[in-house]
């Protein structure tokens, strides 16, 4: 420990360059991830926000929410199993609404769930809608950038239908289109505009189920014609999310590389310019972990201070970041990422100290002299 700390104070301007390009790289690492995050929840808050285990769709509806049909028998056979109150159903449509007497159009999604049960979302803002409440609905937050208030009458496009909104709750997202609540009444009545005649029953998109292993294997076979899917699969389902996640996902197993082998670059430079020194230090009795140890405590000691300052700077940053870019970094992720760059760069370092240990004092002794 001695003589890394005691090189590194001699050669500053070196050690200074290499923890710059060390705290970029890191930052980067970072950031990138604390996007990936951020647009993962964004693309599936309200799925995640739910307090399901599992989903009843359709059977090859390629666990897809908007390509699956269920109906009232399904729900009933699901709670016949599972529970009365740990099924229930959800209405999942995608459309475009507009505030009444305005030219504006915003991608939402429409859900349906019951009010009061354990698949509503709480309002933050206003007054939740009930079972009886007949035209009205409750947003997401995000809506009130577009100009969106309570009492605001938004216009379905697709069907003309008219809902007064009653409040808002925060983080319910799906496909990254804010999220529109409705009750079974509402659904009901969108379901009768979009075709000819009546609706006497209505038809969901999946059934949320609360439920242990062994109750989903008797729902399975209680239901031979639908498949029941974990909320992961949910999610990943939805249409862009795992493209989306594979290429950042990529950029950042890219940057990994990247700094390993930036970081293994400079100590193997420096440590070809040092040979002489270790010769030296050899000659005299200095062991070979001795020296390897010095080398990897550097590093160490670069990557550490270094992933310091990015967070500093990633918090500084994200405090910064206007609300319409989604940025999560959240303590379980940050420490998953500082110890995967950590382990990156001390592999990174490892050409170095097999360079340190194939010196030989007598070579590097008469180099010197020379």
């Amino acid at each position: 420990m001695y003589l890394a700390i005691r090189e590194m104070r001699f050669a500053k301007g070196r050690y200074a360059l290499i923890a710059t390009i060390m705290v970029l790289v890191s930052f980067l690492v970072l950031f990138v991830t604390g996007l990936a995050q951020g647009l993962s929840y964004d693309n599936a808050a309200s799925i995640k926000n739910m307090a399901a285990t599992h989903f009843v769709l359709e059977q090859d509806s390629n666990h897809r929410f908007t390509r699956s049909q269920v109906g009232q028998q399904e729900l009933d056979e699901a709670r016949a199993v599972v529970g009365q109150d740990n099924a229930e159903p959800l209405g999942v449509r995608m459309t475009t609404v507009s505030p009444a007497e305005d030219t504006q159009k915003i991608d939402v999604t429409l859900f349906m769930v019951n009010p009061g049960s354990w698949l509503a979302s709480t309002v933050t803002d206003g007054k939740a809608i009930t079972a009886q409440s007949a035209g009205q609905v409750v947003v997401d937050q995000k809506l009130a950038k577009s100009g969106v208030t309570i009492g605001t009458v938004l216009v379905d496009q697709a069907s003309g239908t008219e809902w007064t909104v009653s409040g808002f709750v925060q983080n319910e997202s799906f496909s990254h289109a804010p999220v529109v609540f409705l009750n079974e009444q509402e659904w009901l009545a969108l379901q009768a505009g979009s075709r000819a005649g009546a609706v006497s029953t209505p038809e969901y998109n999946a059934i949320a189920v609360k439920g242990a292993d062994d109750q989903v294997s008797s729902l399975s076979a209680a239901l031979p014609k639908t498949e029941i899917i974990t909320k992961s699969d949910a999610v990943s389902a939805i249409p862009g999310y795992k493209e989306e996640q594979g290429s950042l996902l990529m950029m950042i197993a890219f940057l990994y590389v990247i700094s390993a082998f930036v970081l293994a670059v400079f100590f193997y430079v420096i440590t070809i310019q040092k040979t002489s020194q270790f010769g030296i230090l050899k000659a005299i009795g200095t062991r070979n972990g001795y020296l390897a140890g010095s080398v990897s405590l550097q590093v160490l000691l670069l990557s550490v201070g270094s992933l310091v300052i990015s967070v500093l700077l990633v918090r500084l940053f994200e405090s910064v970041l206007p609300a319409s870019m989604p940025f999560q970094l959240g303590a379980s992720t940050l420490a998953l990422t500082c110890a995967l760059f950590i382990l990156m760069s001390m592999a990174g370092s490892l050409f170095s100290v097999w360079k340190v240990t194939k010196i030989d004092a007598l070579d590097a002794i008469g180099r010197t002299a020379a």
